[in-house]
C-alpha cells in the first residue's frame, strides 16, 4: 500500500475493462476497421446513484491514462509501461471526497484511449489474423472514433445523460466533440487548456514528433515490438513536445545545476547546458512509461482535429446549436502561460458558443506553470469546477 502522506490522500483503485468488440466481431472506426477482441481499460470513481443522473466523463491528456485518481500499483495489461510514475493518478487532488469531483456526490469515469498503451486495444495487443502484434496494421483514429467507443462505455454503465464531460489538453477536444456528437447526453462541457481546432503552429509540432519517431532505424514501419523499439525517435519526439508542456521559466528552474552527459545520443556534440540536460532526461524517461505507435496514433489524431467535420456539421454554428438547444453549459478554462492551446484559442471557441447561442463562461488562470497548471496548481481550478457542478 501507499505510504506517508500520499496515503492520506489517495485510495485503492484498480482497472476495469469493456468489451467494446467480442472475438470476431468488427469495430467500424472513420478511417479503418478493428477486428476483435477490442477492448477499453477504464477506472470509475464513487457511485452511480438510483437515478443515473450523477456521472462525469473525464477525458484524459495526450501522455496520460484511464487512471486518474487513487491509487493503482498494477495494471496487468500495460505490462512493464505501468512505472512507479504511474501508480498515483493523474488528477488525484481533484477527485476523492470533499474534492471539486466529489466521489460522495459523483460518479466519474476516465477510459484509456483506443490505441492506447494502458490496457485499451492498442498496436502491442496481438492482431487475431496473423497472431502477431497489430503494429503498423493498427488504424489511424480519430476523436469521433473515441467519442463513439466511450458511449458504448456509457451504454454499457447504463448511463444515458452525463452531468458533465470534462476534458484538460487533448481530452478538452474529445470533450467538445463528444458534446456536438451526442448533445442529448451531456449537460455541462469543461474544455481545460485546450482549443476549438488544431493551429498550424501545433500541427508543425505534432509532425516533428511524428518525424522524430518514423525516422528512428528501429521503427520498422510500426512493427517493432521483436526489438527495443524506436526509443531514440520517442524520446525526441517527448523532448520535441516538452517544451509546450510545461513554461520555459519553469523548466529554467526545475533544470539542476549539473550537467549530465548523453554519450549513447552524440558523436560530436557535449551537452554543456543544464536546461539541454534537463529535457534529454525528460524524454529518457518518457520512453520507460509509453509505446511509440500509441504516441503516433494520438498525435495524428490532435493534428488531423477538425470538431465540425468529426461531428458531421457544415459549421460551427449548426454544431453548437446542437449543444445550445440541448441546454448545456459550457465552461472554457484558459492558462495565461500555455505554450501549448494559447488563450487566443480558447477566446475563438468562446466566440463560437456565443455565437450559437451557449450558455457559457470562460475563465482565464495566471499560472507561471504554463499549460501542465492544470495537473499542477488544483487550488486554481478545482473551486471553478466544483461551483459549476454544484449547480443545477
Amino acid at each position: 500500500m501507499v505510504s506517508g502522506l500520499m496515503s492520506q490522500s489517495a485510495f485503492d483503485v484498480e482497472t476495469q475493462y469493456f468489451q467494446v468488440a467480442a472475438p470476431g466481431e468488427t469495430v467500424v472506426l472513420r478511417e479503418g476497421k478493428l477486428t476483435g477482441p477490442v477492448q477499453l481499460a477504464y477506472e470509475t470513481y464513487g457511485t452511480l446513484n438510483a437515478a443515473k443522473d450523477n456521472a462525469i466523463l473525464l477525458f484524459h491528456a495526450l501522455s496520460g491514462s484511464h487512471h486518474a485518481a487513487g491509487y493503482n500499483p498494477k495494471v496487468e495489461a500495460a505490462g512493464n509501461l505501468w512505472t512507479e510514475d504511474m501508480h498515483l493518478g493523474w488528477w488525484n487532488d481533484y477527485i476523492g471526497k470533499g474534492k471539486a469531483l466529489d466521489t460522495d456526490k459523483y460518479f466519474i469515469i476516465c477510459a484509456n484511449y483506443l490505441g492506447g498503451c494502458y490496457g485499451s486495444t492498442s498496436p502491442m495487443d496481438k492482431d487475431p489474423e496473423t497472431g502477431r502484434p497489430r503494429g503498423s496494421r493498427f488504424p489511424h483514429i480519430r476523436t469521433s472514433d473515441q467519442c463513439e467507443v466511450q458511449a458504448k462505455l456509457l451504454d454499457h454503465l447504463g448511463i444515458d445523460v452525463c452531468r458533465a464531460v470534462i476534458g484538460p489538453s487533448v481530452g478538452g477536444m474529445l470533450a467538445l466533440t463528444f458534446a456536438g456528437m451526442y448533445p442529448e447526453r451531456v449537460r455541462k462541457v469543461v474544455p481545460i487548456a485546450s482549443s476549438w481546432k488544431t493551429t498550424v503552429l501545433n500541427r508543425l509540432i505534432l509532425f516533428e514528433q511524428i518525424l522524430a519517431i518514423e525516422n528512428d532505424p528501429h521503427f520498422h514501419g510500426g512493427d517493432y515490438y521483436h526489438t527495443n523499439g524506436p526509443t531514440y525517435g520517442l524520446a525526441l519526439a517527448r523532448m520535441i513536445s516538452h517544451k509546450t508542456f510545461v513554461h520555459l521559466d519553469a523548466i529554467e528552474r526545475r533544470a539542476r545545476q549539473e550537467v549530465k552527459q548523453a554519450e549513447d545520443h552524440f558523436a560530436w556534440y557535449v551537452i554543456r547546458d543544464s536546461v539541454q540536460s534537463y529535457v534529454m532526461h525528460q524524454g529518457k524517461k518518457f520512453v520507460h512509461r509509453f509505446d511509440a505507435n500509441t504516441y503516433l496514433r494520438i498525435c495524428e489524431m490532435w493534428s488531423c482535429y477538425h470538431p465540425v467535420q468529426e461531428c458531421g456539421a457544415d459549421s460551427p454554428l449548426e454544431m453548437l446549436k446542437r449543444c445550445a438547444d440541448a441546454g448545456q453549459e459550457f465552461l472554457v478554462f484558459s492558462i495565461d502561460s500555455d505554450f501549448c492551446f494559447y488563450p487566443e484559442e480558447q477566446d475563438q471557441m468562446v466566440r463560437h458558443l456565443k455565437e450559437a447561442g451557449v450558455k457559457n463562461m470562460h475563465l482565464t488562470v495566471h499560472s507561471e506553470k504554463g499549460h501542465d497548471s492544470f495537473l499542477l496548481e488544483p487550488e486554481l481550478f478545482a473551486p471553478h469546477l466544483d461551483h459549476l457542478l454544484s449547480r443545477g
